[in-house]
């Protein structure tokens, strides 16, 4: 019976805790958006982008020595 006196504020202390934790997350985004993520993995780009063909500039070009 004495351990009712100890575990009932332990309880009681760990709800509000939980409770906090919880709010705390609610207010900081963390639920905002849940289909989001699924959605990007869906619609990512698997395919390689091309690569831009390199310009040659007059000064990266090599010149005959003479």
């Amino acid at each position: 019976m004495e351990s009712l006196y100890l575990l009932i504020p332990f309880s009681v202390a760990l709800v509000f805790v939980i409770a906090l934790i919880f709010w705390r997350s609610l207010k900081g985004g963390q639920f905002d958006d849940l289909e989001g993520p699924g959605f990007r993995i869906l619609m990512d780009d698997d395919l390689p982008h091309p690569q831009k063909p390199e310009t040659k500039s007059p000064e990266n070009e090599e010149r005959p020595n003479a």
